[in-house]
């Protein structure tokens, strides 16, 4: 088969990275006012030149900043949109551990008035990336727009949005203008975060939905190709779902039956991003609806423990996905990202990085290329 020149590739990763001890310290040093903020963005800037270079010796053709200079993988984005206002109260979201249950406490917001996008988000970060990028192909996420009403709408005063609709069309123009942006800073490789897509393969999640839940993946869906729908046609744009990902905690269980069909056949990107870590994701008889042309990047190496995966197995894996779409449009990767908070996933940084080399070195033998 030919060798890959479009992300994805056939070994990737979601993209956030556990942060480095030193990078932790300054933030709390920021916290303090022990440090200015101009000194916090350049330790950052060491901790991003590092993980880059330890990327692209690992022999990754696509790479990230780890997403360190953010307090977690969505949030960050939200408040930086016009018409977001950030609220003192905090909200608790609960998740589920193979040892018991956590919760995950963000800072609350507010939708009051019309949403817009005064400056590109996260250019200046995208822009360093690129600079320190100097043998793959640097890769920036950001939520998908579905997140910005999942669940339910939360946030969003409805005196100023009483028609959804009104909501979908601003946000989707929101996101026609950031990738405008982006374009524009030579961005070529974008992802879209996504839990929704995946919750909503969730009997229970959909249910505590209420009313529409059942129909709700193709008003996203429809949501997302409004967004993209005017992008470069160099620029390859993926999309991750997964189940919740914090402190190695999740919060949704279930197979992409539920959203499979739609979700394969309809939603504009070069690659969809999967976990397929355990038993909570279901089989890969979903995959049957796959299209030509379009990619699956199977996350069969779990980020939620240090244990290395055997080769063998994700071999065999690979394999039984291969049975429902054919094997040149597979790809694999880690399951989730290694820290979507800065708290991170338990593991250590070593364990991350064993894991991101046995990717590409099973990708190599089982595709005769990283």
């Amino acid at each position: 088969m030919a060798p890959r020149t479009r992300p994805p590739f056939r070994a990737d990763h979601v993209g956030s990275l556990l942060r480095p001890p030193a990078l932790l310290q300054a933030r709390e040093a920021r916290a303090r006012n022990a440090v200015t903020a101009h000194e916090l963005r350049t330790i950052e800037d060491e901790a991003i030149r590092e993980a880059v270079r330890r990327q692209e010796d690992i022999g990754l053709q696509a790479v990230t900043d780890g997403e360190f200079r953010r307090i977690d993988w969505f949030m960050d984005f939200k408040y930086a949109i016009g018409g977001v206002e950030k609220l003192t109260e905090t909200v608790k979201v609960p998740f589920r551990s193979a040892t018991g249950a956590t919760d995950f406490e963000f800072v609350a917001y507010r939708i009051g008035e019309r949403l817009r996008l005064d400056d590109t988000i996260f250019a200046e970060d995208f822009a360093f990336l690129k600079s320190v990028a100097t043998k793959a192909i640097p890769k920036l996420t950001i939520p998908s727009p579905s997140m910005m009403h999942y669940p339910a709408g939360r946030g969003v005063d409805r005196s100023v949005y009483p028609d959804w609709e009104m909501f979908y069309d601003d946000l989707a123009a929101i996101y026609r203008k950031q990738i405008e942006g982006l374009a524009g800073l030579g961005c070529t490789y974008l992802q879209l975060d996504d839990t929704s897509l995946s919750f909503l393969n969730d009997p229970a999640r959909r249910a505590m939905l209420g009313e529409g839940a059942e129909t709700q993946h193709l008003r996203y869906i429809k949501l997302f190709n409004d967004a993209v729908a005017e992008r470069p046609s160099d620029m390859a744009i993926c999309t991750h779902t997964c189940r919740g990902n914090y402190k190695s905690a999740w919060m949704a269980e279930g197979s992409y039956d539920h959203v499979a069909e739609a979700l394969f056949s309809e939603l504009d990107v070069d690659g969809f991003f999967l976990e397929y870590d355990d038993e909570r994701s279901g089989g890969f008889e979903p995959l049957r609806f796959l299209p030509k042309g379009k990619m699956v990047v199977l996350g069969l190496v779990t980020t939620k423990s240090g244990k290395l995966e055997s080769k063998d197995e994700l071999k065999r894996r690979i394999d039984e996905a291969a049975k429902f779409a054919p094997l040149e449009q597979l790809c694999l990767s880690p399951q989730c990202g290694f820290a979507s908070t800065a708290e991170g996933n338990l593991l250590t940084v070593d364990e991350q990085f064993a894991k991101l080399s046995l990717v590409v070195e099973t990708a190599r033998e089982v595709w005769g290329e990283a």
